[in-house]
């Protein structure tokens, strides 16, 4: 259970015992007639039910917010397990993350452009072989495609399909744009 929720219990079991305490001691006053009826509902309401009022609200906004926290943070830590899984094996087939985290090709595919925008990877996508491959910042934010060997016309940053075998390099945020004449792999037909 996250922190929030936890939190957000404990709150709301405090605004239970103030309501409860509250009630208790001004009907207690109630009983041996110290306190009138209208004293006992006055007291009861300013000291019992606006603090579990009160109490409830703050629990139940920081239980909803722990779970929202909750769904974040396992977001992340699938993102984590992806980025650790393409980066110790080097290469991934797309389909065995999807198998082994239970994520669905759109999921896998939205976790890597998110690790793409914040830096974290660089690499490229083979979509006929559907496999991820780790390289090096410099290798990928090159104009010269690491799968085939093409030289593109230009690098910019996100994602960039190379013009003549398909694959989605992942170019990191930061890296300068370049120029160079286009030139097809060096085995391909001209």
């Amino acid at each position: 259970m996250s922190q929030g929720k936890t939190v957000g219990y404990i709150v709301i079991f405090i605004g239970v015992g103030i309501c409860v305490l509250a009630t208790l001691f001004i009907g207690s006053g109630y009983v041996t007639r110290s306190t009138s009826l209208s004293g006992a509902i006055l007291g009861i309401s300013l000291f019992g039910a606006m603090p579990l009022l009160l109490t409830v609200g703050a629990g139940v906004y920081l239980i909803i917010k722990g779970g929202t926290e909750a769904r974040q943070l396992e977001q992340v830590k699938k993102k984590e397990r992806i980025l650790g899984m393409i980066q110790a094996q080097g290469q991934v087939s797309l389909s065995s993350i999807m198998v082994e985290m239970g994520l669905s090709r759109e999921e896998v595919s939205t976790a890597i452009y998110d690790l793409v925008n914040l830096g974290l990877f660089t690499g490229y996508i083979d979509w006929d072989s559907m496999t991820f491959y780790s390289q090096d910042a410099p290798k990928i934010a090159s104009n010269k495609c690491p799968n085939c060997g093409g030289i593109r016309e230009f690098v910019g940053k996100g994602v960039i399909k190379c013009p003549y075998c398909g694959v989605s390099l992942f170019i990191p945020p930061g890296t300068p744009d370049t120029q160079a004449a286009p030139q097809p792999p060096p085995d391909s037909p001209q």
